[in-house]
């Protein structure tokens, strides 16, 4: 199954799908774990303590964002 990447209304990116195959590492190199999980929830807000993941705290700070694709238009 490839991995999706939903962004979600005001809140952080929902990765989804075979997590075993995908590579995150922090600035340092090290590896993140995320063999058996179904999903992972990814910061954008910024105010997370348990970054790069989401603690929710984008619902506490008031985070408002764009969630949806901006398309091309054509010449």
């Amino acid at each position: 199954m490839p991995i999706k990447i939903t962004v979600t209304k005001n809140g952080p990116y929902k990765l989804t799908g075979d997590l075993a195959e995908l590579e995150m590492h922090d600035d340092g190199g090290n590896a993140y774990t995320l063999a058996g999980q179904k999903h992972v929830f990814l910061c954008r807000c910024g105010a997370s303590t348990t970054k790069p993941f989401c603690d929710g705290q984008h619902s506490k700070i008031g985070f408002l964002a764009a969630e949806e694709a901006v398309r091309e238009e054509d010449d």
